[in-house]
């Protein structure tokens, strides 16, 4: 049986194939006529708190890590593709993440949020799971339940190692942001506009 997990909860991996699955819809006559496009990211960073490199940032345009452990399923431009289920996923193998890398984060940002005037109060049923990929069953969820009225981006939760094995964390943290400020946030070398 899945754990529901609270904003804050850590729970212990155990496995080491999984997909991270994300999922949201657009509230009820929210959606505006251009839609949601809503982009789910994870960030590879070390004990500094910094990106590994730019290739460690796993988007829709950079759909594999250079380790192979991360494979973004791709994007899901209205989330109109998912039909009920999660609406982009980053399948994991932990046993391949490079092993300078401390925390994987996973955010979903809201692409063009400006001219759309868009942010993640008009979205609703947003969640992040965890799922063993070696018999496709749901170990955790974590339903975001805040309303963000004003944020963009959000951080859903994070991988992260402590003492040699994997936990997780539902985060839930809200920010006024979009795919460049998390990647200018946790890079350390020089951004290339």
């Amino acid at each position: 049986m899945a754990i529901n997990l609270q904003k804050g909860q850590k729970i212990d991996i155990g496995l080491s194939k999984l997909t991270i699955g994300l999922g949201w819809d657009p509230r009820e006559g929210n959606t505006g006529a251009e839609g949601f496009d809503l982009d789910a990211s994870a960030i590879m960073i070390d004990a500094n708190r910094k990106l590994l490199g730019e290739d460690s940032f796993i988007f829709y345009n950079n759909l594999v890590s250079p380790d192979g452990a991360l494979t973004h399923t791709g994007d899901d431009p209205d989330g109109n593709s998912s039909d009920g289920d999660d609406d982009e996923a980053i399948i994991v193998d932990l046993a391949r993440v490079d092993a300078k890398v401390e925390e994987i984060l996973f955010v979903v940002t809201i692409a063009d949020f400006e001219a759309r005037k868009q942010n993640f109060g008009q979205v609703r049923n947003s969640y992040i799971r965890i799922v063993d990929n070696a018999n496709n069953e749901e170990i955790a969820k974590y339903e975001l339940d805040e309303d963000f009225s004003i944020e963009t981006g959000v951080e859903f939760g994070r991988l992260y190692k402590r003492n040699g094995s994997w936990k997780f964390e539902a985060s839930g943290i809200g920010y006024k942001a979009d795919l460049g400020f998390f990647l200018e946030k946790y890079y350390s070398g020089t951004i290339i506009k």
